[in-house]
């Protein structure tokens, strides 16, 4: 707790030296608040406050509702107050004609350092995040009955209008026997790992009715067809459910995930895989959804930022209100492709405290297939709300004047400003929740794909991720204070930066100046200070002595037909790894080790 808040305070005097502001009492008010609070005033409380200062800029004024629990001095809070002077005047608490764009990232960066610090919730917040994941479902089902015939209709023609092109290429590709299904290399609900997953015992009548037939994905070719024998087959009744965790997000609420079944995954996959390089190279969809690169969307909102011409929303629970009836709507008319999605769908969740329980949502994140299903979701009810603007039929010239005003990457939605009341109504009416605290379109603030403009300016912040190390076997938290010492030095905070040499080096002794794109965890430097130690012969390049990040992957034998399978699965023209059948998945922990690499 002291180390974070001792860097708490040096990232303050870093910022107070940048913008001659004092921040002697903001350290001595961060002290007092942290003894009579713990750790959730660094984590909860001052994030909270970096959400109404993002608010307070988007409307031009501090409101009576801003920063509870701090005191004012006139219209603005105390706390940070040599910083909140140079952005609202202090007294009627309204934004400057000309406020300064160093003090908005200062008060970004001193309240949301440690917004993000993967440490576990408590129980309570785990159960509450649980039950809202069940009401969440609840609430969706409610939300369809309220549908109209002429809403659902709309839906269906504008997503024919947006994806038609992608969505018929698709229905030809699994109508022909052309997905290929491929692995991922992460957690499973029937927990198998790595190879195993490629000697699957178990499949669904659902994927083998909606094209999925395991003779071609579960063997290698038909030679092998008596394997089949081992498989089970489980009735829509009796699948085996997708499991539900939460995992750490902040400590004032995790992030909800669903573990697939492996079969599950393996298909999702085949379909996930075609549909996003289909989207990304049309050249429609492609101009309105990413998938790989988040720069479009950021480039929008810094212009938005600039000109006011767009508006950035964001979406809560984002995936988790994503109905699979409307996916069903959307994927209406291409029924192989449809009946393909519904057959790779989870059809049940195993959530603690409830059980195995229905779904009506159409995906968590963990479904291969969430991602690109929903942001094509997401794109369509974003027509329907400019459509609803402009009072008239959306046509396919009206979406071509929108390229380069509309963009949707996950639930990071972009449109223009004065439509942004309508899109956010539509979105509302089929049942999502517009995140009213991270959506802005008034001001000169905007957010969107982890970049923060304010009027052009680039205000975006550094997060702690994890917790200091305190000895040289905390591995994970050793790599990642290595990666936020380099990011405050690019971000100049000189303070806070020694302080982390300091700690770096009494805990890995070697811990030298290397380049930005050197394997071995050092210091990155922008002068020509670089650790030189060595020499390699044969490639010819300076060496230094340093740590370097070790995964071995877990044993994981694979042999025979599944061998043979996991070969034509392939995708690469690039060799596999040496020894792929014995060794494969994710690393079950992470280490390091000393050795000689290039500067």
């Amino acid at each position: 707790m002291k180390s974070l808040m001792l860097l708490w305070r040096d990232v303050a005097q870093d910022m107070g030296d940048r913008c001659a502001a004092s921040t002697t009492r903001d350290f001595q008010t961060v002290t007092r608040r942290i003894e009579h609070e713990g750790i959730s005033f660094l984590t909860i409380c001052l994030p909270d406050f970096g959400r109404d200062f993002d608010e307070a800029l988007d409307q031009g004024k501090v409101g009576h509702t801003h920063f509870a629990g701090f005191r004012r001095r006139g219209g603005t809070p105390r706390f940070l107050g040599g910083f909140l002077d140079l952005v609202f005047d202090r007294m009627t608490g309204v934004l400057l004609l000309d406020p300064s764009t160093a003090a908005i990232q200062a008060v970004r960066q001193l309240t949301r350092l440690f917004s993000k610090v993967s440490l576990k919730c408590s129980f309570a917040r785990e159960k509450a995040a649980y039950d809202e994941y069940i009401r969440t479902d609840a609430e969706l089902e409610e939300v369809e009955e309220t549908w109209s015939e002429t809403q659902v209709a709309d839906f269906k023609r504008i997503a024919n209008l947006a994806f038609g092109r992608t969505l018929a290429i698709m229905d030809n590709l699994h109508n022909n026997g052309q997905l290929v299904p491929k692995h991922g290399p992460g957690a499973t609900a029937d927990r198998l790992r790595g190879n195993a997953k490629f000697s699957l015992s178990e499949w669904t009548w659902r994927l083998e009715s909606g094209g999925f037939h395991s003779v071609d994905f579960l063997v290698p070719n038909q030679k092998f067809w008596h394997r089949l024998d081992s498989v089970q087959f489980a009735e829509p009744g009796n699948e085996r459910p997708s499991r539900v965790v939460a995992v750490p997000k902040t400590l004032k609420t995790p992030r909800i995930i669903a573990i697939e079944p492996s079969c599950m995954q393996y298909t999702q996959q085949a379909v996930a895989e075609p549909l996003v390089q289909l989207l990304e190279s049309d050249s429609l969809s492609g101009s309105f959804v990413g998938f790989t690169q988040q720069g479009p969307n950021q480039d929008l909102a810094r212009r938005g930022s600039v000109d006011g011409s767009l508006a950035t929303l964001d979406l809560s629970e984002a995936s988790d209100r994503v109905s699979n009836q409307l996916v069903k709507h959307m994927l209406h008319g291409y029924t192989h492709l449809s009946d393909a999605v519904q057959a790779c769908r989870s059809l049940r969740a195993d959530v603690p405290g409830y059980g195995f329980t229905p779904l009506t949502k159409f995906a968590s994140m963990g479904s291969a297939l969430c991602f690109p299903i929903e942001a094509m979701v997401f794109t369509t009810v974003v027509f329907l709300g400019i459509e609803s603007a402009r009072e008239h039929p959306l046509s396919a010239k009206d979406l071509k004047s929108l390229v380069g005003q509309v963009r949707v990457y996950g639930d990071d939605i972009i449109v223009p400003v004065e439509y942004a009341e309508s899109v956010a109504s539509a979105l509302t009416l089929y049942g999502f929740k517009v995140n009213q605290h991270k959506s802005f379109w008034t001001g000169k603030f905007r957010e969107s794909c982890g970049k923060e403009y304010f009027d052009g300016h680039d205000v975006s912040i550094v997060k702690v991720r994890n917790v200091l190390p305190k000895r040289r076997r905390d591995v994970v938290e050793l790599i990642s204070t290595v990666s936020l010492r380099n990011q405050l030095y690019w971000f100049g905070c000189d303070r806070a930066v020694r302080r982390l040499d300091e700690r770096l080096e009494g805990i890995l002794k070697f811990f030298p100046y290397v380049s930005q794109d050197s394997p071995l965890l050092g210091r990155e430097t922008a002068v020509d200070g670089l650790t030189v130690n060595g020499w390699d012969p044969r490639t010819q390049v300076p060496t230094v002595k340093g740590w370097k990040v070790d995964s071995k992957l877990p044993l994981s034998n694979l042999s025979e037909e599944f061998a043979l399978l996991k070969y034509f699965l392939k995708r690469s023209v690039e060799p596999y790894a040496k020894k792929h059948l014995e060794r494969s998945g994710r690393p079950r922990a992470v280490s390091i080790k000393l050795l000689r690499a290039p500067v």
